[in-house]
């Protein structure tokens, strides 16, 4: 039996590009960073010693994800050319993937 997919290595390739745009939005990375907060603790991923986060682990993210793309596409969301609460919480999933290596450790 094939092991469930996971949505983390789609929204890596689908939102890795907008981490360009934070060189020019200093709005969108504040955003992105308050969805990362709020992903951290959502997913039990919070502070660790001298408040260091803990990497978030790959099936909490992962799970959390694919609920949150499912509710999108309950809704008929498609990606707006801005930076609505989606594309912020998508890209803060896509941030701790990259920052946490955790494509590798799927």
């Amino acid at each position: 039996m094939p092991a469930p997919h996971s949505p983390l290595s789609e929204i890596a390739a689908t939102y890795a590009p907008r981490f360009a745009e934070f060189a020019f939005e200093p709005g969108f990375v504040a955003a992105v960073d308050q969805h990362v907060a709020a992903l951290r603790e959502r997913i039990g991923a919070g502070g660790g010693p001298g408040l260091i986060p803990h990497p978030p682990a790959h099936d909490a993210l992962s799970d959390y994800a694919l609920g949150f793309l499912d509710a999108l596409a309950e809704t008929g969301w498609e990606e707006p050319p801005g930076h609505d609460y989606a594309v912020c919480r998508l890209t803060a999933i896509c941030w701790l993937i990259h920052e946490h290596g955790l494509l590798n450790a799927a």
